[in-house]
């Protein structure tokens, strides 16, 4: 085939690298609340976040057999701002054979049989921070990307065309955008982030035909709303942080979203904006039609650590003393655990999942919430205090095992105060660095015990066990999958953590594994730096086991 370029607009540019545009590639909506088996088509596969495969082609017996089928390599891209390298933080989505991948600024087309390029869109920003992106969402046949400067821009699924664009945020305030949007109904949902600048966070609703806006949800409450008694005055809660940088979770029965918010602002000097700081670092349930607030829980009240809120809430069904229950469960980055009523908010289980953690002082025993210890807040002559326990990179939660699995750190930091004054600004100090041993550890709770199963220490040898990730995913067939700080990408048997295969990677893996049927194959899919691994088992043994 041959190459054919062509220019979409002056602050656009989609490279078409067939001359033949594809056929309309056109995702089944259905497919979208339900477990991913021969598509892969919203970032965490389906709604609830557990990332959890039916599939089971890939066992126990034969995952020692697995290899690659082919590599993507994206080196081509050339160094980004703040980064000399790309780095394929997206999980990409796999609808009818077609791959779509993200970089900061770059969407692309791939064939999910070769890794071949299809096309390649390209935004010219004019600001944001190039930290990552997260991927894009689908609807229809169209595909919704952000951009670093807080543009969302619509795409035609099977050309890379534009079809319409939407600021949702000004750069200039220093707001950036680096989630992958989520479409839950007719709503596509997106958010901010704005790390130690004094941002106020939201989450936005947009109509996936036009991009017009159907509500938003401020992070930080305004005067007379509620949870405005959290803060000191009006004026600390307008640039409070709260940013919405990462994907939730969404239910269709109960049309309800759930959304974990970022840290609050001034970072690591809290004497600005005295009090618990609602809704920063918590989880939010939102109404996904009006976007109304149904509850909160705060797994880490005035942070003072940057312990971003931001990882995924975990959705899941159980039967408790005789009676179902929906459930969420969540490993926040502060180091908490939570199992709560998805539908109330109210908690079964609220604990830390790592040992001698500093920030806590107590537990509200009505709502379950932590009580932090001001004592542990960041010191001009320094306070140790737990390194980040975990990051945003994706957990896990296994129908078969009915464990959640999440990449944790254990380990203790140095946080210094660097700005005493009555309403500091930005970061206002700093973190690190470590004290004594760090372990990099990959645990197993039980989510409606709070306890761990097992967990997988991993070895010391590059990083003294600082670098905290990458995502995971389980399988029917008893499997997880993850990576660790060394490059190699690891098969674990879910039940007991025995580690069943590894594969060594030019890089770490650096973001949320996937897993789909095509062509009578099951594909494991996983980025690790400039490059994407698809992984199969060999013909052979798929006839031999048929």
């Amino acid at each position: 085939m041959s190459a054919k370029l062509a220019a979409l607009g002056a602050c656009a540019l989609a490279v078409l690298l067939s001359a033949t545009p594809l056929a309309a590639n056109t995702l089944d909506m259905s497919t979208l609340g339900k477990p991913p088996v021969d598509v892969w088509p919203t970032h965490h596969g389906d709604y609830t976040g557990r990332r959890f495969s039916p599939l089971t082609q890939i066992d126990e017996k034969n995952v020692d057999t697995l290899a690659p089928a082919w590599t993507a390599k994206f080196s081509d891209v050339g160094p980004q701002r703040g980064s000399p390298v790309p780095v394929l933080k997206g999980t990409p989505l796999m609808v009818n054979g077609v791959l779509y991948v993200t970089l900061p600024n770059l969407v692309y087309a791939l064939d999910a049989r070769t890794g071949e390029r299809l096309w390649q869109y390209t935004w010219v920003d004019k600001g944001g921070h190039l930290v990552g992106n997260r991927g894009v969402g689908m609807y229809k046949n169209w595909i919704y990307f952000l951009g670093p400067d807080n543009w969302v821009i619509c795409l035609d699924a099977s050309t890379g065309k534009e079809r319409w664009r939407k600021e949702i945020a000004n750069a200039r305030e220093q707001y950036f955008s680096t989630s992958a949007p989520i479409i839950a109904g007719n709503h596509v949902l997106v958010g901010v982030g704005g790390d130690a600048m004094d941002i106020r966070g939201f989450l936005m609703a947009l109509d996936p035909e036009t991009g017009a806006e159907q509500w938003k949800f401020w992070t930080t409450p305004g005067e007379g709303e509620s949870g405005i008694e959290t803060w000191p005055n009006v004026a600390a809660s307008m640039r409070g942080g709260g940013g919405t940088w990462m994907p939730g979770s969404y239910d269709p029965e109960l049309k309800m979203i759930y959304w974990g918010t970022g840290n609050a602002n001034p970072v690591y000097a809290g004497q600005g904006r005295l009090g618990d700081n609602l809704y920063t670092a918590t989880i939010i349930a939102l109404d996904v039609e009006t976007g109304k607030l149904k509850w909160h829980f705060q797994p880490m009240p005035h942070d003072t650590h940057d312990f971003d809120n931001t990882q995924v809430p975990v959705l899941f069904d159980r039967v408790i003393d005789g009676k179902p229950r929906k459930l969420m469960s969540f490993a926040a980055r502060s180091g908490w655990f939570v199992t709560v009523d998805r539908e109330t908010g109210k908690y079964l289980v609220s604990q830390p999942y790592i040992d001698d953690i500093k920030w806590v002082k107590g537990r509200n025993e009505v709502t379950g919430e932590p009580i932090s210890d001001r004592d542990n807040d960041p010191k001009v002559e320094g306070s140790i205090s737990n390194n980040n326990p975990t990051n945003w990179y994706n957990p896990t939660f296994s129908e078969t095992t009915g464990l959640f699995y999440v990449n944790t750190i254990r380990g203790m930091t140095l946080y210094y105060k660097l700005d005493t004054s009555p309403i500091p600004a930005g970061y206002a100090g700093t973190g690190g660095p470590s004290v004594g041993e760090a372990q990099r550890v990959l645990m197993a709770i039980d989510p409606l015990t709070g306890k761990r199963r097992w967990e997988h220490v991993y070895p010391n040898v590059r990083s003294a066990g600082t670098t905290i990730g990458p995502g995971l995913i389980s399988t029917a067939s008893n499997l997880l999958f993850t990576g660790d700080d060394q490059g190699n990408i690891i098969g674990y048997r879910a039940n007991d953590g025995e580690i069943l295969w590894h594969y060594k990677a030019a890089a770490n893996q650096s973001n949320g594994p996937m897993t789909y049927m095509l062509d009578g194959k099951q594909w494991l899919l996983m980025g690790a730096g400039d490059t994407l691994y698809a992984f199969t088992l060999p013909d052979s043994q798929i006839k031999a086991e048929q």
